[in-house]
């Protein structure tokens, strides 16, 4: 009884918005603190994108190829997005294991300004041409017919796409989880609440209005406790006072960080066209059905892995190397056991997963398989993920940077095109690129970790 009265406690106090020094307590609880709420965080965030695809997939495979195509593209706004998180991360979680948190404060300012310039361009560019994006990833004229306004309002929505991971970046960094939780659980869950009604009314475009909406508001509440309420950080007005170094010290980390998903997320619109180019729209709509379910377990996996990231930073900021590496094995290791679990799940129950979202055979029958082909690389995904935001974590963006770039766009798109055209395996060979290429990058990123050079990392 004493032991359940105690992991209820922890999680209670995982959940609450109040400092915790991370770089005294054990490992392992520290570990636990940080991870439930990262996962949690993200856990709603999954649940909607199967909401999502749920609704989405009632309107027909037109509809179901828009989002995914559009999604794709996407990708390069979450790239960016993800860098200046990363750096903001990294430089704040350093700063609070220094024990300054009014540098840490100022650094986060400081990426709030670089990223208020990012996202006003993202937006505009995305409005403008919503359309000639869906023809450059091989939409046919129908789907573009349909599916343009839905792409230009989530372009025009990128602004708060920027925000939501900026803010929650300075969050996280700051040991402040829970606040970073909640934020996106409001996101989320105004996006389930919405999506449903919203498409009924207005159909694909009802989609994107409910998640822009969504995401604006889980900004506003982020917004509110960085200026006014009980965040870990308080944000003033000379916070702002633009700081030329400190900005060069962010776009510095941050741009590697944003390559990293750029060269991958680049690597997935080159995979995706070709599935639609071998495949047709019906291979490209059973595919997108599978990463939207290769996502929501993606996702929380990613939030343990920010826990690495967070506690990275701090114990390298409080000089405790050791430490920092203690906290990512065991991460690593939990996050091989979550993966593991999901890989049988994927490998076992493809069919009747994908049956869920759509009763068209022939796109069951290709997201079956494109599940089996995802999921069969699970294990090395979670490990690859903790390397990298350890290193991140680090400030050594550079190192995954150039590990995805060789892994994704050396290897895996030829690997790819070797498979569906040269070897006439269609859109399935694309498809089977996706876990070869992960595995190989894991093992790369497992030895640059254990080779210690993030350790010197100065930020």
């Amino acid at each position: 009884m004493d032991s359940v009265r105690e992991v209820v406690s922890t999680i209670r106090q995982s959940l609450r918005s109040e400092e915790q020094d991370y770089t005294q307590m054990s490992v392992p609880r520290a570990v636990v603190l940080l991870a439930i709420p990262m996962i949690l965080e993200l856990s709603l965030e999954s649940v909607f994108a199967l909401v999502d695809m749920f609704f989405v997939g009632k309107l027909g495979r037109n509809a179901i190829a828009t989002v995914g195509l559009t999604e794709s593209v996407m990708t390069l706004v979450y790239s960016i997005s993800f860098g200046l998180s990363s750096a903001a991360t990294a430089i704040v979680a350093r700063r609070i294991g220094e024990r300054n948190h009014e540098s840490a404060a100022h650094a986060g300012a400081q990426s709030l300004i670089i990223g208020s310039t990012v996202a006003v361009g993202l937006s505009i560019a995305g409005i403008i041409f919503g359309g000639d994006i869906l023809l450059l990833m091989g939409a046919t004229s129908d789907v573009v017919r349909d599916g343009a306004i839905f792409t230009r309002i989530m372009f025009g929505g990128s602004a708060a796409i920027v925000f939501l991971f900026l803010i929650n970046g300075i969050f996280r960094g700051a040991g402040d989880p829970a606040m970073a939780m909640k934020s996106l659980w409001i996101a989320s869950g105004v996006n389930i609440l919405l999506c449903p009604v919203l498409i009924h009314f207005f159909g694909l475009k009802g989609a994107a209005m409910a998640t822009v909406a969504g995401r604006s508001s889980g900004v506003l509440f982020q917004s509110y406790h960085l200026f006014r309420g009980s965040g870990l950080l308080k944000f003033h007005a000379f916070h702002f006072r633009y700081d030329a170094g400190l900005v060069r010290s962010i776009m510095r980390i941050s741009w590697p960080a944003a390559s990293q998903f750029i060269i991958s997320s680049g690597s997935w619109i080159v995979l995706v066209r070709l599935v639609a180019e071998t495949g047709g729209t019906t291979a490209s709509a059973g595919c997108q059905i599978a990463l939207r379910n290769f996502i929501f377990f993606i996702l929380p996996a990613w939030g343990l892995s920010n826990a690495a990231a967070t506690l990275v930073g701090q114990n390298l900021g409080a000089k405790q190397i050791q430490r920092a590496k203690e906290s990512v094995m065991l991460i690593a290791k939990y996050n091989t056991i979550f993966m593991g679990c999901v890989m049988l799940l994927f490998l076992l129950f493809s069919r009747p997963i994908v049956s869920f979202f759509t009763q068209d055979e022939s796109v069951v029958n290709h997201g079956a398989l494109a599940l089996r082909i995802f999921g069969s690389g699970f294990i090395f995904y979670g490990i690859e993920m903790v390397m990298v935001q350890a290193m991140n974590g680090a400030g050594d963006t550079r190192t995954p940077t150039l590990v995805n770039f060789f892994g994704f766009w050396m290897f895996q798109i030829p690997v790819a095109y070797l498979l569906a055209i040269g070897l006439h395996l269609n859109a399935t060979g694309a498809m089977v690129a996706v876990p070869v290429a992960e595995t190989a990058i894991a093992l790369a990123m497992w030895y640059y970790f254990n080779k210690g050079n993030w350790k010197e990392t100065k930020i």
